[in-house]
């Protein structure tokens, strides 16, 4: 069966693009795409058609066809009595540069409204002027989009009025873009008290329990240990850092052991991957307990957001790795509410790729950094969400090598 006008196809589109300081891959998975009711660039369209499972297209475009180019006028300044403190009651906001915000907090600026929640960029902030940026976070950039076919399916007759329309290309390309610095300058993360949390109590009263759950749904936990399986080589000794019952590493990986650094004993000692484990509290003391160059490499599941002093624990994982050796981190959008640091809730999704980026940069010990994002994967029945949630949780990785 090939693709035409009169069927449903799952496309995996997968958005290529460079950074000054690393590479970067962001996924979407869109599934059933109406090739006769949905918005495609004519280009990627024609070239869409006439295909098979397994198929993979290099989709052509011209500049400026998929990524607007940069436009002057989109580069201004402002006064900062125009950047409004309050879009959501209760919370204050204050102008970092680097840093997205929605429109809506803007005052007079033409054509935006309170309303509007399209992120832009804080370029630069000083104590006269805002220079924001309204271009999209990709201008510039030169991405390259792959589209590879996944299922098609012949679809019931087409009804000419009614149904959803999808425009993929702006669903593909909303968000990306936004982990990477603005023109290579440092974004500002760490202004506002960013490591403050709602519960400051220690963490290891919280942690004292052991849960035994998993804090992603199937779907994104298997491409989490995917991630594990393509950064860490085989006989690698790894550290799994915030460990708990489950490592998530592929089981057909042959590693030369995986040592754990967790907070509960009973959930590490649940972890059949662990050849051993230490207990020890990162928010209380960020030292690693462990000799230098001891670990080919380091991973670190859905737990990056509860570090208080992640640029010491950088530093620490860059004294403990050898050198070459990759430190891996995954994340998606859930976490624990009175744990969580107050500068991850307040990011935008992709942001977080960016702040994570960030703790490698300012550390100065790690190169070649790679940032990977997936969504729109279809939810398993059988998780506890599948009646509520149509897509699987996010899947977020930022990880580089030791210099």
């Amino acid at each position: 069966m090939k693709t035409d006008l009169n069927c449903w196809a799952d496309i995996e589109f997968q958005l290529q693009w460079e950074s000054r300081y690393g590479k970067h891959s962001d996924n979407y998975f869109a599934r059933r795409v109406n090739l006769w009711r949905d918005i495609f660039p004519k280009p990627l369209l024609d070239q869409l058609m006439d295909r098979s499972i397994g198929d993979s297209i290099d989709a052509m475009f011209k500049e400026g066809d998929l990524i607007p180019k940069p436009a002057p006028s989109k580069l201004f300044n402002i006064k900062p009595g125009q950047f409004g403190r309050t879009f959501r009651p209760g919370e204050l906001i204050y102008p970092r540069s680097g840093r997205f915000y929605p429109k809506g907090l803007l005052k007079d600026i033409a054509n935006v409204f309170r309303v509007n929640i399209e992120p832009f960029r804080c370029a630069r902030v000083e104590d006269a002027s805002i220079l924001v940026d309204f271009n999209h976070p990709l201008s510039g950039a030169q991405p390259h989009l792959k589209a590879i076919i996944r299922n098609i399916e012949t679809k019931p007759r087409e009804r000419r009025s009614g149904g959803p329309c999808n425009d993929w290309m702006e669903t593909v390309t909303t968000g990306p873009g936004m982990q990477a610095r603005w023109n290579g300058q440092p974004t500002d993360f760490l202004s506002d008290n960013p490591f403050a949390r709602t519960d400051d109590t220690p963490d290891s009263r919280f942690y004292g329990g052991p849960r035994m759950v998993d804090h992603l749904d199937a779907t994104a936990i298997e491409k989490v240990s995917g991630v594990y399986g393509s950064l860490i080589p085989a006989g690698s000794h790894v550290l799994d850092l915030m460990s708990s019952w489950k490592s998530h590493i592929p089981s057909n990986l042959e590693l030369g052991g995986v040592t754990g650094l967790g907070m509960n004993r009973e959930e590490l000692s649940q972890n059949g991957q662990l050849k051993d484990f230490v207990i020890h509290d990162l928010n209380a003391n960020p030292s690693l307990p462990f000799d230098g160059e001891r670990f080919d490499a380091v991973i670190c599941t859905v737990s990056v957001e509860y570090l208080t002093n992640p640029p010491a624990v950088f530093e620490e994982v860059g004294r403990v790795l050898k050198t070459g050796g990759c430190l891996v981190l995954t994340f998606s959008n859930r976490w624990f509410p009175p744990k969580v640091v107050a500068i991850w809730k307040q990011l935008y999704e992709f942001e977080r790729l960016g702040l994570v980026s960030e703790y490698f940069l300012l550390s100065g010990k790690f190169k070649d950094i790679g940032t990977l994002s997936l969504r729109g994967l279809p939810r398993p029945p059988e998780d506890k969400y599948y009646g509520e949630l149509s897509d699987s949780d996010p899947v977020y990785a930022v990880w580089a090598y030791k210099a």
